[in-house]
């Protein structure tokens, strides 16, 4: 069960200047190896715990933006300080000038266990820029060193992970607290994400029904995101109808990755239904 706050992705974001309910997205491609993700709408607090069970022992938070802690000067404050703020236990490695301006990279990278990646990103603040990468448990400062210089230098579209060896199982960029992009050799990891991107979608239109400041849904088993990646790799989903007890989620194959500027399709090539009495998920054709 996943607990679905009134104020996550899917209920914040919306698509136009008439502030249409904002859809799933989801992409999937392999390339050197690697699955690489596109997908919305998902805050990073909301994919938190995927990500540090995916981890290969730590997580280096190699870039952070925010305006939910800012310094007098109204620029966000070092991710070490934010960390301290929360009582996240981390240690700091300072790139210095060098790094300052390079797109993906922060003036210092930050080392937590992955255990403690879901309590720094514990949904009471929202980084509008935020870049992860996995490194093993110990990592020295000269790793960290060829870490970011593997990060400064990688083109915005050349796979990443390839150039890191074996040592990083997930790479994840999140902007606007919304989109993702995602390089991962997990093949499970794709799968999660877009269970856990129906799962958000459906507890948003629950909560938007009830009082309640969150509610528990449950998730898919992994064989109906796994059915849906082997159909089509490009997918877009909007609500149907819902109630407290059945959730219908319109399912439509695009043959690109979605982006705003293309209208939601009306049709449904399959759909994606919760039974929330019986806590069950379903796909079925289209009415």
């Amino acid at each position: 069960m996943i607990e679905v706050g009134r104020q996550g992705a899917f209920s914040v974001n919306s698509v136009g200047v008439e502030r249409r309910p904002f859809p799933l997205s989801f992409s999937v491609r392999q390339a050197a190896g690697m699955w690489v993700v596109a997908a919305g709408a998902a805050q990073a607090g909301e994919l938190a715990d995927l990500l540090a069970t995916a981890a290969n022992g730590s997580v280096a938070v190699v870039s952070l933006e925010t305006n939910s802690y800012l310094d007098e000067d109204w620029q966000s404050l070092r991710p070490s300080l934010i960390a301290a703020d929360l009582g996240v236990p981390c240690t700091v490695h300072p790139l210095g000038s060098w790094a300052s301006g390079t797109y993906g990279l922060a003036e210092e990278i930050l080392v937590l266990d992955r255990d403690q990646l879901p309590r720094l990103l514990d949904g009471t603040w929202a980084p509008y820029e935020l870049t992860l990468i996995d490194v093993p448990t110990g990592a020295t400062p000269e790793q960290l060193d060829e870490l970011a210089l593997v990060l400064g230098t990688t083109g915005i579209d050349e796979p990443l992970l390839g150039r890191l060896g074996d040592s990083s199982r997930f790479w994840f960029s999140g902007h606007d607290d919304c989109y993702l992009w995602l390089e991962t050799r997990d093949s499970a990891l794709p799968a999660a994400v877009l269970a856990r991107l129906l799962t958000l979608l459906a507890g948003s239109a629950i909560a938007a029904l009830t009082d309640r400041p969150s509610s528990c849904v449950p998730e898919p088993e992994p064989c109906l995101p796994e059915r849906l990646m082997a159909t089509a790799p490009h997918w877009i989903g909007a609500l149907d109808t819902a109630t407290e007890e059945l959730v219908t989620i319109r399912m439509a194959a695009l043959p690109d990755p979605w982006q705003l500027d293309v209208p939601i399709p009306q049709r449904a090539d399959l759909t994606a239904v919760l039974d929330v009495r019986h806590g069950t998920w379903r796909i079925t054709p289209p009415e």
